[in-house]
């Protein structure tokens, strides 16, 4: 019997959980501000350093109330957004510019994040993506280290420490 009680409770227990971690679904309300962006991602590709880092998202409001961005936010400082700071009225488009140095050689993917008082989506990110290449001449980090020369060390480098037998190499 209390095994019977035992297996029943677990499976009310599990049958509970189970529609706890089901998400409620919201509707979104019929009228307000929508935002709907032509992309989401850009892809640079591959752009020479010190190339033109310059991007620009476009979004609708299809809402029928005036869409403001309240916050307009890059991942990192390399990346600088500037974006339409007046409201859009429905059916009116806005843009988001975005600036990435390319100054930094290597591959790059950076979020831009958007807040806005749209009743469907308050809250969107997007992305851009790319690679940096360095000049041709450019030489990579390790090869400049392998170059470099080290210097011999010479006797006037040298100093007697008590504590040990023979003379030290003075750190500089």
């Amino acid at each position: 019997m209390k095994k019977i009680a035992l297996i029943c409770l677990f499976a009310a227990m599990t049958f509970g959980m189970a529609q706890a971690q089901t998400p409620e679904k919201t509707e979104v309300p019929a009228n307000g501000p929508k935002i709907s962006f032509a992309e989401l991602e850009h892809q640079y590709g591959t752009i020479a350093k010190g190339g033109n880092g310059d991007c620009e998202f476009t979004f609708t409001n299809q809402g029928n109330e005036p869409l403001i961005l309240q916050n307009v936010k890059a991942s990192c400082g390399c990346t600088t957004p500037s974006y339409t700071q007046k409201p859009v009225m429905p059916g009116e488009t806005g843009t988001i510019k975005v600036h990435y140095n390319t100054n930094n050689v290597g591959a790059f993917s950076k979020t831009v994040t958007v807040t806005s008082n749209a009743v469907d989506n308050p809250r969107v990110v997007l992305r851009i993506k790319g690679n940096v290449k360095a000049p041709d001449n450019a030489q990579p980090a390790e090869q400049q280290k392998a170059n470099q020369q080290v210097a011999p060390m010479r006797r006037d480098d040298l100093k007697a420490d008590p504590r040990f037998e023979g003379p030290q190499p003075i750190k500089k």
